[in-house]
């Protein structure tokens, strides 16, 4: 739900009750990091042909070619694609001369570095520098025979006067209210309901029967033999989930939820559960728990790259879970709902690595889960375009836009509510981007919500959009002005159509409800700072009902899962499949294109194309996307 409360600065505590939790959008913290600590960085590798690479992940999903479904093992695609041993080995005893660690993913496509601060920036040799008009970053130089084949690093810091990002706190009394308010108010579920009556109101029957999912379910298919990965920060409680999977008349065993720690170890992530930290364990939560309901006999593999003391960026952190994932090669599906901001310099960072290189290294590592049969989800946003732009045609996201992931944006179910005094009705499935109803107050401060949607400044449009009507063309209406000498949002009076072409990678592809006022059912065990700053916080047990496509991702991961489940084969790759399925008669997609009531704060439907940006192709008939499924 982030961006619906008037705490709008504090992006982490905004997302607590849900919503994408967007790294990155606070600025740093007043700790310091000393030479000592411990860090972790990721040395990305060239792939030994990218355009070869690029090809064959294309060709694992394309029924007429030779390797159709040909998926890779690790070995293979270490074989095929990935730097040779000796090189890698190179390094890595390059490396050790520092005392720095070096562990190879399988693949080849990447170091995990680990040692002191100190250490790490001798081995690469790392100084700080500034150019005028840009932040300061971090440059490093290796030895000519290990540089050639290094896209990038990301992770390295050798600025003296400045510290890693983290998320800035906010006062946890006024959250913590907020949050009892949620639980105890009207808003909360109502926790009378059990089993299979509270899933369908807020739970994943909900889900499944909005889209058809249950058809699946009464052929048998519930995930078995599958494991949905997670990436993810903070840490969860398994008794959290028994109770919300309990309540939901779902599968409750817990031992099919494995933890894979990726920075920190466990014991120091759990000791972390603390109230400044509430969100990042909201959001995990939230995204197990819909997962593990929608595909109930799915096992889960929840990678979280907490870094408590944050030695280690929120960007190297995301990239090493991901990593990490794909490296272990068990999971057919992951999902996140967190992302580093990746489209602007000047909301960048991240030291080492520019957003470009960035993007380049993530592209990469997201061609290497394509190419092993991995289906990635990514949650598009829950602010509409405006997610850190006060001009929403900017190509400014909080996301990456990598189009070898499935970006999955928002929609509002119909309604009927009084909200602040006014009765709003929405009569039919739409567009997600809420202004219906919102205060003034809420307004001024840019606390309204709305899928992500719009266009990408880093990837060029994908072959798999070029072509469909509707991708590469805009409708979008102004509702929303931004006053800068105010510095507060206002509606337009007089709002009006636009349309337009704009060129980059797509976003998003598909969409599901994702709007808090239809949204789902969290529970929650959390710390609540007492009164008296010098006791033990006190753990309080809320339920919440709450929105945002970081709901959504997970869902449709969790989907996935119950569709491999079906197949001897994964499907892998989604998005060249389900841009050809959009184009053929019996197409899985609800296309929303109308361009009236319909919109993410900004774009709107395109009458009669199949692609907009507020909601990418559309919403999901899951019975047909799996009989499209080969």
């Amino acid at each position: 739900m982030k961006g619906i409360f008037t705490l709008k600065r504090n992006t982490l505590i905004l997302a607590a009750l849900s919503g994408l939790l967007t790294l990155g959008a606070a600025r740093q913290a007043s700790a310091k990091l000393s030479n000592d600590q411990q860090v972790v960085a990721s040395v990305v590798f060239k792939p030994t042909s990218e355009s070869r690479l690029t090809q064959y992940v294309y060709d694992t999903v394309d029924p007429t070619s030779a390797k159709y479904h040909h998926y890779l093992s690790t070995t293979e695609f270490a074989r095929k694609f990935g730097q040779s041993q000796q090189y890698v080995d190179a390094f890595k005893r390059y490396l050790n001369q520092y005392h720095v660690h070096a562990y190879a993913y399988r693949g080849r496509l990447s170091l995990k570095v680990r040692g002191t601060r100190a250490n790490v920036n001798q081995a690469f040799h790392a100084k700080a520098g500034h150019q005028k008009g840009q932040p300061s970053r971090t440059y490093y130089q290796l030895p000519k025979k290990l540089a050639h084949q290094v896209v990038t690093v990301i992770g390295l810091n050798a600025l003296k006067s400045k510290q890693n990002p983290t998320p800035k706190r906010t006062d946890n009394h006024a959250v913590f209210s907020m949050l009892t308010r949620k639980a105890a108010g009207s808003d909360g579920p109502d926790t009378h309901l059990k089993g299979t009556a509270f899933s369908k109101k807020y739970g994943a029957l909900k889900f499944a029967e909005r889209y058809q999912l249950t058809n699946l379910y009464n052929k048998g298919l519930s995930g078995q033999n599958q494991r949905i990965g997670i990436i993810a920060f903070g840490d969860i409680h398994r008794s959290d989930l028994k109770t919300y999977w309990r309540q939901a008349g779902t599968n409750t065993d817990t031992s099919r939820v494995r933890k894979i720690y990726v920075i920190d170890n466990q014991k120091k992530v759990q000791a972390s559960m603390t109230a400044d930290h509430v969100a990042e364990q909201s959001e995990a939560t939230l995204d197990v728990e819909s997962a593990g309901a929608v595909a109930p006999k799915a096992g889960i593999d929840f990678y979280t790259g907490t870094s408590v003391d944050n030695a280690v960026n929120l960007h190297t952190s995301l990239f090493t879970a991901f990593t990490q994932a794909i490296s272990d090669n068990v999971d057919r599906q992951l999902s996140t709902s967190y992302s580093p901001h990746t489209d602007d310099l000047k909301l960048w960072e991240e030291h080492s690595a520019t957003p470009s290189q960035y993007n380049h290294a993530f592209n990469l590592i997201l061609e290497q889960a394509a190419a092993q049969g991995i289906t990635v989800f990514n949650a598009s946003g829950d602010r509409g375009p405006w997610e850190w732009s006060h001009k929403p045609l900017m190509e400014c996201h909080g996301i990456p836009t990598s189009p070898y992931q499935v970006l999955v944006g928002g929609t509002t179910l119909p309604y009927s509510k009084v909200i602040n005094g006014k009765r709003i009705t929405v009569t039919k499935e739409r567009a997600w981007g809420t202004l219906a109803g919102i205060s003034a107050d809420n307004l001024k401060a840019g606390a309204f919500s709305g899928g992500g949607g719009g266009f990408s400044a880093l990837n060029p449009t994908p072959r798999y959009q070029q072509g469909v009507p509707g991708v590469n063309t805009f409708s979008a209406i102004n509702l929303i002005k931004y006053l800068s000498d105010k510095k507060i949002y206002a509606l337009n009076k007089h709002p009006r159509l636009i349309t337009g072409i704009h060129e980059g990678r797509n976003l998003p592809d598909v969409a599901g409800n994702a709007d808090e006022r239809t949204g789902y059912a969290t529970y929650l065990s959390c710390p609540v700072p007492a009164a008296n700053k010098k006791a033990k916080p006190i753990i309080k047990k809320l339920w919440t009902i709450g929105g945002g496509t970081s709901y959504t991702a997970p869902q449709m991961a969790a989907a996935n899962a119950i569709i491999n489940s079906g197949k001897n084969i994964p499907v892998g790759f989604w998005n060249p499949q389900i841009y050809q399925f959009a184009q053929q008669a019996d197409t899985p997609f609800n296309v929303l294109d109308d361009n009236v009531d319909n919109n993410n704060l900004y774009y709107t439907g395109q009458p009669g194309k199949l692609y907009n940006q507020a909601t990418g192709l559309g919403t999901i008939n899951f019975d047909k996307l799996y009989q499209k499924f080969k």
